[in-house]
């Protein structure tokens, strides 16, 4: 799985960063960036659930 997020959509509101802070990291800039590249079956899920619960559709995962 890989998750990609926009940043011309990204607002910087922390929901994913809440949800999978192992994978989602607002500290670099002002929105949110992807630490792992793939993502790890263990974090697979919650970073699904990060990408529904974002306000701006700005998470994109493919599997």
């Amino acid at each position: 799985m890989k998750a990609v997020v926009n940043p011309d959509l990204c607002i910087g509101c922390g929901i994913c960063e809440g949800i999978v802070p192992e994978v989602f990291s607002l500290l670099n800039e002002p929105y949110a960036e992807v630490q792992l590249d793939p993502i790890p079956e263990e974090f697979q899920e919650a970073v699904r659930e990060a990408s529904e619960e974002c306000p701006e559709e700005a998470i994109s995962v493919t599997e």
